[in-house]
């Protein structure tokens, strides 16, 4: 993400729910020789085990000639230390749903944790909105302060920070307004690379000002599991496996399709 950071350019990291979306985006970010970050969720470690997703994402890991990240997305602390235990990459503690100083108070835990261990953490200030708690509760926007992003950062010790400037998770419901002066700010108060959640439904203009705006990683997953599902419903293929190659096929160009306008092309 420093990498990407300095070169003006956004590395993709994509929920994968199976082996067949693991696969397709590493496939596609050895087609365009991209560095690409893999991201589950605690929902996905629920029905997949933690041990089963790991395995996947390692073996597949081993084989590509790019750089192939393993990344815990929306994470509790225990889900944190569970992930980093296991050999992640890195973890996103999300503590948005917190005060400000308990969010401080647990992300600082977390980081201390995971830099011990050899891993990086991701931590959000602000909430962008769509994602759905336990209890059924629904997100609402709430837009990341620059002022205490400075002080956020220096008492987390985080890696790499998730903002807050219009984007929702999931599937937008009406024209997405991103504010970009906002993100400017934003980077002018803190130097670490910047998460963009919410990607799925963007525009590529949108995508193009983040960048330049300061973002170096964008999360991504609806559209890619559009792809892969849009695929299965109107498949005539009859074999089973034959049907989940076609889908893979499909999520992977929509993989590619992201990557190229990210700019992380040629960049592994």
């Amino acid at each position: 993400l420093l990498k990407a950071q300095k070169g003006g350019y956004a590395v993709g990291a994509f929920n994968a729910e199976n082996m067949e979306m693991v696969k397709a985006i590493i496939q596609a970010a050895e087609e365009l020789k991209a560095p690409v970050m893999i991201q589950t969720t605690p929902s996905t470690i629920k029905y997949g085990t933690l041990e089963t997703y790991q395995a996947i994402v390692a073996a597949e890991a081993a084989k590509a000639s790019v750089p192939v990240c393993l990344h815990l997305d929306h994470g509790s602390y225990e889900a944190c230390y569970k992930c980093i235990d296991a050999g992640f990459s890195s973890v996103m503690f999300d503590g948005s749903r917190l005060s400000y100083e308990e969010n401080i108070e647990i992300s600082s835990r977390v980081s201390k944790i995971a830099h011990q261990m050899g891993a990086h953490v991701e931590f959000e200030l602000g909430s962008v909105g769509g994602l759905e708690a336990e209890d059924g509760t629904v997100d609402e926007i709430k837009y990341t302060d620059p002022m205490v992003a400075a002080e956020f950062l220096e008492r987390t010790d985080c890696d790499f920070l998730a903002v807050s400037i219009g984007t929702v998770h999931g599937t937008y419901k009406s024209e997405p307004n991103l504010n970009l002066s906002l993100l400017r700010e934003i980077r002018n108060k803190v130097s670490c690379p910047l998460v963009l959640h919410g990607g799925s439904g963007l525009s590529n203009e949108d995508f193009r000002n983040t960048i330049s705006g300061g973002i170096s990683k964008i999360n991504v997953y609806t559209d890619i599991v559009h792809a892969g599902t849009d695929c299965l419903r109107t498949s005539k293929c009859q074999v089973y496996a034959d049907i989940l190659l076609q889908a893979e096929s499909a999520m992977c160009r929509a993989a590619m399709d992201k990557m190229m306008v990210f700019g992380s092309q040629g960049c592994a």
